[in-house]
């Protein structure tokens, strides 16, 4: 099968957020086909020394949800500033990290959707220090971002492997 971006879906969305669901598409792909094989032991493995897969499944869900929530103008909330802490936590089982991967991606392109026919030139801004982008900005940081820590995350399951 086709790279989401080439199977002609999501017509109904501008380019623009189209490439960007197309990009959390293709890393759910990416991400189910390299730890659909693992054991939950390995889900914490650190060959190399490398971050674990379930830091990698964590952080990108939780940072697309951090990212999304500068998108829509607010600032973060306590339960988002207490789960940046436990990205690196032990324990959690496959299931539980690839539950909370799907539902973190769905999440995500539900709230992407919604900036259909939103201003891309918007400004905003993100952090504490209230550093200045704009809507834009953020939208492509969320498929650079979790495409990067993706790819990371097909490395390390591919080295666990061997």
């Amino acid at each position: 099968m086709p790279e989401p971006w080439l199977r002609g879906t999501h017509s109904d969305l501008p380019a623009f957020l189209r490439a960007i669901v197309h990009a959390l598409e293709l890393a759910r792909e990416d991400v189910d086909a390299a730890c659909g094989p693992l054991v939950d032991a390995h889900f914490h493995a650190r060959p190399g020394d490398a971050a674990p897969l379930a830091f990698h499944l964590r952080h990108i869900v939780r940072s697309l949800d951090r990212l999304l929530t500068y998108a829509d103008g607010r600032p973060l909330n306590a339960a988002q500033l207490g789960a940046l802490q436990t990205e690196l936590d032990a324990g959690a089982t496959k299931a539980d990290l690839l539950a909370e991967f799907h539902a973190g991606i769905d999440d995500a392109l539900r709230r992407i959707r919604a900036f259909a026919g939103a201003d891309p030139e918007q400004p905003r801004a993100v952090g504490r220090s209230a550093l200045p982008t704009t809507l834009g900005g953020l939208l492509v940081h969320c498929a650079d971002h979790t495409q990067r820590h993706a790819g990371q995350a097909v490395t390390t399951a591919k080295l666990i492997r061997s």
